[in-house]
């Protein structure tokens, strides 16, 4: 029944933001933007997503250092570029941080909750960081760039992280909490979400590393939003690297939405939506956002690649392959 749910939602937001581009696009004016779209550009903003990726994989390296769990930062760079893959077919970058998750549980059986309660935590300091960002892209926006509601939603998230952060990590938060436990228990999420709550609770005992995993965070999100820059100024649309301080962490919460297959026509009409508000030709900017979703099948590639080997060599050696 979830997920017949899901599949029919995933359907309907799909098929809303796919009837907006056609509304909102010329096919042809806009198949002309890609044929002469730079290409340099593209490239520039997959070697910026892709080089982002090592620095993540150190950060969940310490991450788990911090709950007793010993692992090789290549083989977490490696785990991090097959989520990627993961990602064109499961719903969002959701999906793959559960690969993530089931991957390297299977490495430390036993400490599933904390490994989940890592990769959580790295997901909602990404967070964090993106909002952080939007503040900055507030202050600098208001007065400067008309982008209606886009200013108001982006000060709700920001306002949101701080109420999820006092949840997780404050102890006076522990308490009322407890009244939730029975209603969850009824629905049996109760041990999960409990396994997961104090997988990330534990961090409250290290500061100095939730600080510098924060700062870490906030400077790898704001070079990834250069990628945005990047594939606009390849569809051709001329607005200062400024305006996608605004846009940027607005785009990687879209992404987020689990009601997709890799943000598919969402991600195009948020950028039609957002660019159009400054001016920006709807076939320039559904030219931008299909870019960046070239970027992200590029770095889909490499992951892809690594479980190609390595099922054809357990293949070969007899052994089951990855699930």
């Amino acid at each position: 029944m979830r997920g017949l749910v899901r599949l029919v939602a995933t359907l309907v937001v799909t098929a809303v933001a796919a009837a907006y581009l056609v509304w909102k696009i010329d096919v042809g004016e806009t198949v002309e933007v890609l044929r002469n779209a730079n290409l340099a550009y593209v490239a520039g903003a997959l070697a910026i997503m892709l080089g982002t990726v090592l620095p993540m994989a150190w950060r969940w390296q310490l991450l788990l250092a911090a709950r007793s769990i010993a692992d090789d930062v290549r083989w977490l760079f490696r785990a991090y570029l097959v989520s990627y893959a993961a990602g064109q077919v499961l719903p969002t970058a959701v999906g793959g941080d559960a690969v993530r998750i089931v991957e390297t549980s299977r490495r430390h059986p036993g400490r599933a909750g904390d490994i989940a309660g890592s990769v959580v935590l790295e997901r909602a300091l990404g967070g964090a960081a993106t909002l952080g960002l939007a503040a900055i892209g507030f202050a600098l926006a208001v007065g400067r760039y008309d982008v209606g509601a886009y200013l108001w939603i982006e000060l709700l998230f920001v306002l949101g992280t701080v109420v999820l952060a006092v949840v997780f990590f404050s102890r006076s938060a522990r308490r009322p909490l407890r009244r939730v436990a029975p209603v969850l228990r009824r629905v049996a999420v109760e041990r999960p979400l409990r396994a997961l709550y104090e997988g990330i609770h534990a961090y409250r005992a290290h500061p100095r590393l939730l600080a510098l995993v924060t700062a870490m965070t906030f400077a790898i999100q704001a070079v990834r939003v250069l990628a945005i820059w990047l594939v606009a100024e390849a569809a051709g649309v001329d607005l200062s690297p400024r305006v996608y301080y605004v846009m940027g962490p607005l785009l990687f919460l879209v992404m987020l939405v689990p009601f997709t297959v890799n943000g598919l026509a969402v991600r195009e009409a948020f950028f039609v939506s957002f660019l159009g508000k400054l001016g920006v030709d709807a076939d320039e900017a559904f030219a931008a956002g299909f870019l960046f979703f070239l970027v992200t099948i590029g770095m889909a590639v490499p992951g892809g690649v690594i479980l190609l080997v390595e099922n054809l060599r357990a293949a070969r050696l007899g052994r089951p392959g990855l699930r």
